[in-house]
């Protein structure tokens, strides 16, 4: 086995902990000092703040730290990495109301200082109320959603207001408790909003209720678990014409019935049936049994009763092959063809975290016995990403730590895997690190210093340049990962969320395809390029989680999803501790048929774990769901609500291993299909594969990695 070491580093392991900070034993003795203690801003001003970083002397030190405000986009800092002077001032701009914290920290995760601070935002005075409705006629005996929107002086929605609502004629419309406007009979009554002093009104009519029947056309009477039932009812007048405009009411009732299947007899004791019934007339069980569903408009209504069967994809997933790495915790994983001498080899590349900068090369041809082949070592405490070209020829690894703070990735010539030869170091403005990466027709997209990602040219990979940039303007903005798919940039940006961006996209007529399977936002291509990258759609993320973006195309119904997957450490990151830790997060699907109207269909989370990395593969999901391990899902046909409660899950496998970095706990950090096979990379004990089988389950088949062959 041969080891390779980065022709730039020239110092030892004892020099580059120093470089981070003066020395790791003292770094306690280290700590910052603010300026103030605290600060009290109002939304519109900012504020100028001296941060110092000093030794146990009261000395600066010469090291850079990050500043960054909590919650994300509620505070915007600049600079947001300082130089390596030990001092910096910030200039602090508030962009919501709150208590808030400012952050400092220096190094990487194992062994950082850290310092905060707090700042308080008043809230500003309220401004104006909007009705989120635009509908002001209503039918006689329905009750209706009736919202509205409060508005503050700096254009910020203020969800908690305590805002009085009240009908003029409450013998015509009045709300309920619980918001909802109840229409009575037919008459004018004029709502009114009130905050305060600010008031908002508008003028309603009810009419006469014209419906006379309501009809279910829907005439399936048997589905499985997951299906998607569209109930289509329609609401006729006394001459049976429709009425486009009556908002349809929609409801269930149900009993589970596992006995009849072979599965536990819980439904025998009375257990309610769930699902998921929508607005619009979309219907999904979740669980096995008869199921009553209502639809309904003014007193009228319509009924079918729904047989669920059990979905039936349960498969068994087997070890083939491990790849034990002990002694360092490895990050992620690419597997690909070899090429020239080794066309019909197979090798993989793994990463490593918190560890001496590694990247191990792999021979997984037999994947009963993968063997490391080659090792790569760079100035870093990570390399968290590594990929490599679709031709097959070039590799690139990312880096974080370095001891000279010359952060980036290199590339290496990997076209014989045996002998990698490093072939560029790039860490121009790369001085925060290089957390993830994407190579894409000659076009490296690196994710630098967690802002932003830059776009480098690599057609001659020993001469790289920067072509592009892509940044956001939100307050303490951020990003995780980006990933290309026909010339679209798919970033995750955390509270900023899905971005998609023509990077050179070539644009695409509706109107003149042939193929029903095709992604709609190329309609919105061709004006963007590597050079000048142009924003097509976006989509934020509430909750602030968006990790992983992946984009699809259902094989089973032509509809163009992007996947968010999140990452979330609710009770911290323990690894660099010697600790298991316990993330939460599902993958969100995002329908992006119509790409400026996308919407949130579906979700796979699993209760006891947190999700990371994912694959899509025809209609199959291949998610590494850290320490509840590699779940292979089906996503075959229309996609609604919750996918693991549907029992969507084709199998299951998890990593322990008792020699583990952490002994018996897996946590699995990426995952590939390649060829038949699934491989994917545990934190705590490297490289696996693994094989889905029993392609019989009931009357279907499945191919190798679990996707229905010719469904219905």
């Amino acid at each position: 086995m041969k080891f390779k070491t980065s022709f730039f580093i020239s110092i030892i392991l004892t020099t580059f902990i120093g470089a981070q900070q003066s020395d790791v034993t003292d770094k306690n003795s280290l700590h910052f000092d603010f300026e103030s203690d605290s600060l009290y801003l109002r939304i519109g001003e900012s504020a100028n703040l001296t941060i110092k970083l000093l030794d146990h002397n009261g000395e600066l030190t010469n090291t850079a730290f990050s500043i960054y405000g909590t919650p994300r986009g509620a505070l915007k800092t600049n600079p947001r990495i300082s130089d390596s002077t030990g001092i910096t001032n910030v200039v602090i701009v508030p962009f919501a109301p709150g208590t808030h914290t400012l952050h400092v920290r220096t190094g990487s995760i194992e062994d950082q200082v850290v310092g905060k601070i707090t700042v308080e935002v008043p809230f500003p005075p309220i401004s104006n109320i909007v009705f989120n409705n635009s509908k002001t006629k209503f039918f006689s005996g329905t009750v209706n959603d009736f919202s509205y929107t409060v508005f503050d002086q700096a254009g910020l929605k203020r969800d908690n207001e305590n805002v009085a609502i009240t009908s003029s004629n409450t013998r015509v419309a009045d709300f309920n408790l619980y918001g909802n406007l109840e229409a009575k009979k037919p008459g004018r009554a004029t709502i009114k909003a009130q905050v305060g002093a600010i008031v908002e009104e508008v003028r309603i009519r009810i009419v006469k209720n014209p419906v006379k029947t309501v009809k279910i056309s829907n005439e399936k009477s048997e589905i499985r678990t997951g299906d998607v039932l569209h109930l289509n009812a329609k609401a006729k007048d006394k001459f049976g014409n429709m009425i486009k405009d009556a908002p349809i009411q929609y409801s269930y009732t149900g009993k589970a019935d596992f006995g009849e299947y072979g599965l536990p007899a819980v439904g025998q004791a009375g257990l309610h049936a769930s699902g998921l019934v929508t607005d619009d007339g979309r219907f999904v069980a979740e669980t096995v049994g008869l199921y009553t569903i209502t639809a309904s408009f003014g007193g009228v209504s319509d009924h079918k009763i729904i047989k669920v069967v059990p979905r039936n994809v349960q498969q068994e997933i087997k070890l083939v092959g491990h790849g034990l790495v002990k002694d360092v915790f490895t990050s992620d994983l690419w597997v690909w063809s070899g090429i020239g001498k080794h066309e019909g080899k197979d090798f993989a590349v793994t990463g490593t975290w918190g560890g001496n900068g590694e990247a191990f090369f792999w021979d997984v041809s037999d994947p009963e016995n993968m063997k490391i082949i080659d090792t790569v070592t760079v100035d870093a405490r990570t390399v968290n990403d590594v990929k490599v070209s679709e031709d097959g020829k070039i590799a690139v690894i990312t880096r974080e730590g370095a001891s000279n703070r010359k952060n980036g990735f290199l590339i290496l010539d990997v076209s014989d895997p045996y002998n990698v030869e490093i072939l560029y170091e790039f860490n121009d403005d790369m001085t925060g690190g290089v957390h993830n990466v994407f190579i894409a027709e000659n076009h490296v997209y690196a994710v630098n210093n967690g802002r932003k990602y830059d776009i480098i040219n690599i057609e001659d990979p020993r001469n790289p340049f920067r072509v592009g940039v892509y940044e956001l303007d939100s307050p303490g903005h951020s990003i995780h990962d980006v990933w290309v798919v026909d010339g679209i940039a798919y970033s995750s940006n955390w509270k900023d969320g899905l971005h998609m961006v023509d990077v050179g996209g070539l644009k695409f007529d509706e109107k003149n395809r042939t193929d029903a399977k095709f992604n709609p936002l190329l309609m919105k291509a061709g004006q963007g390029s590597p050079a000048n990258p142009i924003r097509l759609a976006n989509m934020p993320d509430p909750n602030g989680h968006n990790h992983t973006a992946f984009p699809f195309i259902s094989q089973s119904t032509d509809k163009f999803y992007v996947i968010g997957g999140d990452e979330w450490f609710p009770f911290g990151w323990n690894a660099s501790k010697g600790q298991l830790s316990d993330p939460r997060g599902g993958y969100h699907f995002m329908d992006y048929s119509d790409p400026d109207n996308p919407k949130e269909e579906a979700i796979f989370q699993i209760p006891e774990a947190g999700s990371h990395n994912l694959w899509i593969q025809g209609d199959t999901l291949i998610g590494a769901m850290f320490h509840g391990g590699l779940r292979v899902v089906d996503i075959s046909g229309e996609l609604l609500g919750d996918l693991y409660r549907q029992g969507r899950e084709i199998g299951t496998f998890t990593s322990p291993h008792k020699e583990g970095v952490l002994p018996n706990a897996p946590f699995l950090w990426g995952a590939q299909p390649y060829k038949d096979m699934i491989f994917f990379s545990d934190l705590n004990s490297g490289l696996y594969c693994v094989k889905v089988v029993n392609k019989k389950f009931g009357d279907h088949e499945y191919d190798d990695i679990g996707n229905r062959v010719n469904p219905e």
